[in-house]
């Protein structure tokens, strides 16, 4: 009954929901930040950004580091395929659900709840999968910005309006 989340979710879950989502944020932070600082920069230190973020610290590395961003990507994958497989079943939950609603009317004011919150999940991780896995052929700094507000402003910027 994934639309009695409300009445149904105990504090418990949540607790263990809300522990898993900061260990796994606080992890994937914690190895970016460790390999990132490990790495020496021989191009300067100016990022063109407006925050630093990996890929634009890589730019200015003069170390070859593959191997060991291929690691860091193997374990941001991954978390980030679990989070994006969790959230695929709970919105198949949520749909089967809103299906099962008898009536027009409540179905539609179910998706009209579910339809915004879906878009603003989709622009993160699609905008979020294209930054940093665009070949870097056709990078260049204004797109990397654009991509950069769309997927680290934009969404939580909605978030409170949805």
């Amino acid at each position: 009954k994934p639309l009695h989340y409300g009445t149904l979710m105990g504090s418990r879950a949540c607790v263990r929901m809300a522990a898993a989502a900061w260990a796994s944020g606080f992890l994937h932070a914690l190895l970016h930040t460790a390999h990132t600082f490990s790495i020496p920069l021989c191009q300067g230190n100016t990022v063109d950004q407006f925050f630093c973020e990996v890929p634009q610290i890589l730019k200015l590395s003069c170390l070859d580091s593959y191997l060991r961003e291929v690691g860091l990507l193997v374990v941001s994958l991954c978390l980030a395929f679990g989070c994006f497989i969790f959230i695929v079943l709970s919105y198949v939950q949520i749909f089967t659900a809103v299906l099962r609603i008898p009536s027009e009317q409540g179905r539609h004011k179910a998706f009209s709840m579910c339809l915004p919150h879906l878009a603003v999940v989709s622009l993160f991780i699609s905008t979020g999968l294209f930054a940093y896995l665009k070949p870097p052929s056709i990078s260049s700094p204004a797109l990397d910005l654009v991509l950069a507000v769309l997927y680290s402003v934009v969404p939580p910027t909605l978030n409170p309006l949805i």
